[in-house]
């Protein structure tokens, strides 16, 4: 698993389904506050994975965006004028 994925600290999940079959997932993961880092306007045209691209320098990191963020729809990020927090360290 790519080490700076958001289930890369997460411990595996085995459950057994009503038919005898076994899965193994990643648990749930627990979204921690993110430390401060800072505020932008959403502009028309706005995507997390081209914002992680432009603030993070990774477009794979989108996540620690919607992370920062407590919406509970993630696409309310992409609105144009939407302030988003952005995640920090």
């Amino acid at each position: 698993m790519d080490p700076t994925s958001r289930y890369a600290r997460q411990s595996p999940l085995t459950v057994t389904l009503p038919d005898g079959t076994v899965r193994t997932m990643s648990a749930p993961r627990t979204v921690p506050a993110p430390p401060p880092g800072g505020q932008v306007l959403t502009a028309p045209g706005a995507r997390l994975d081209l914002m992680a691209a432009e603030l993070i320098g990774d477009s794979t990191q989108w996540w620690r965006i919607a992370d920062a963020n407590p919406f509970a729809d993630a696409t309310r990020l992409e609105t144009p004028g939407v302030a988003v927090d952005l995640p920090g360290g």
